[in-house]
C-alpha cells in the first residue's frame, strides 16, 4: 500500500500575505482523497522525531538554539518564518514523516511525504523555508540503522539542494545529484556530486531531455541502493520564484521519468514534495497531485 506521511500541524499557521503557501498540504491530501486516487488508509501522522536522530545529521549546537528558540534575528530572517515552538515541532514532525516514509519503501517500494524537501537547511543552520533537512536525515538513518550502503538524491526543485550538497560533502556512500536554475537563488551554490544548471525559461522538452541524458547514466554508475527523490513543483512557468518554463504535464512526465527508472530497477524511492509557488495554488497542488497518482498507478 502507499503509505504517505501528512499531519495537521504540516499547515502551519503565517502571517498574512506570507509568501509560502501552506494551504497546499490540506488542499493536496483533500483533492487526492476527493478524487479517489488515495483512502484515508494510504496517510499516516508520523510522531515527532527522536532528538538522537536529528543529532545524527545536526550540529547539536545549531539543533538546542533552534530546540529553545534562541536563533538570532538573522539566522531567523534566513529561514523566511518566524520562530516558534509550534513551527519547531513542525519540522521534528515533517522529518520522522520522510524517516518513516523511507522505511514504507523498503517494504513497498515507494514512500511519500506530503511536506518535506527542505534542502535548504545545512548542518548547522536553516534558510529558505527549511529548518532542518528531512532527506539528509532519512538518508542518514538508512546508512546507519538499516544496513543501506548507497543512496543517490534526486533533487528536482527549481533551486539548488545547498544544504544537502553541503552535508553530504564528504560522504562518499551518498551521490548527490542537483537539477535546478542556474541564475536563482541560492546565489551562492554548494557543490553536489552532479549539479545541472539550466538556463532560464527551460522548457519541458529541453528539460525532460536532459533528465534523460542523466538520471539512467547515474543509476548505472552510482548502483543506490535507495533514493530519495526532491519533486518541487517550482519548475512550472507560473511559478513566482522558479524562472522556468515547464507545464504542468511536463512536471508529471519528469515525475514520471524519475519513478519509472525507479521502479523498473526495483529501487526503493521515498518523494519528497519541495517548493512550489504558483499565483494560483490550484497549479502547485495539481502539479504536487499528479507525482501521488503516477505513484499509485506505478506501484499499486
Amino acid at each position: 500500500m502507499l503509505k504517505i506521511a501528512w499531519s495537521e500541524i504540516f499547515a502551519h499557521s503565517l502571517p498574512e500575505g506570507h509568501r509560502f503557501p501552506m494551504a497546499k498540504y490540506d488542499l493536496l491530501p483533500e483533492q487526492l482523497l476527493y478524487e479517489g486516487t488515495i483512502t484515508d488508509e494510504n496517510l499516516f501522522a508520523p510522531e515527532p522525531l527522536a532528538e538522537r536522530f536529528i543529532l545524527d545529521t545536526h550540529d547539536a549546537s545549531y539543533w538546542h538554539r533552534l530546540h529553545n528558540l534562541q536563533l538570532t534575528p538573522s539566522e531567523i530572517r534566513k529561514t523566511g518564518f518566524p520562530l516558534s515552538e509550534q513551527l519547531v515541532q513542525r519540522e521534528v514532525v515533517i522529518m520522522n514523516g520522510t524517516v518513516q516514509a523511507s522505511l514504507f519503501a523498503l517494504e513497498f517500494g515507494i514512500g511519500m511525504n506530503i511536506a518535506g524537501g527542505t534542502h535548504h537547511a545545512f548542518t548547522d543552520r536553516g534558510e529558505g523555508f527549511c529548518l532542518l533537512n528531512d532527506i539528509a536525515i532519512a538518508a542518514n538513518h538508512l546508512l546507519k540503522y538499516k544496513n543501506i550502503h548507497k543512496v543517490l538524491v534526486v533533487d528536482l526543485d527549481v533551486h539548488q539542494g545547498n544544504g544537502t550538497a553541503q552535508i553530504f560533502e564528504h560522504e562518499p556512500r551518498v551521490f548527490t545529484f542537483s537539477m535546478h536554475c542556474g541564475h536563482n537563488y541560492p546565489f551562492h551554490k554548494e557543490q553536489s556530486d552532479l549539479d545541472v544548471p539550466l538556463q532560464e525559461g527551460t522548457d519541458d522538452k529541453a528539460y525532460l531531455k536532459l533528465l534523460n541524458q542523466h538520471l539512467p547514466r547515474l543509476l548505472d554508475e552510482v548502483q543506490p541502493e535507495f533514493v530519495f527523490f526532491q519533486s518541487g513543483v517550482d519548475v512550472l512557468a507560473t511559478d513566482k520564484l522558479g524562472k522556468l518554463g515547464m507545464s504542468i504535464e511536463g512536471c508529471k512526465e519528469r515525475d514520471r521519468t524519475v519513478l519509472e527508472l525507479c521502479r523498473k530497477n526495483n529501487l526503493p524511492v521515498t518523494v519528497s514534495m519541495g517548493g512550489g509557488y504558483s499565483e494560483k495554488i490550484a497549479h502547485i497542488v495539481e502539479a504536487h497531485a499528479n507525482t501521488f497518482r503516477l505513484a499509485q498507478q506505478l506501484w499499486f
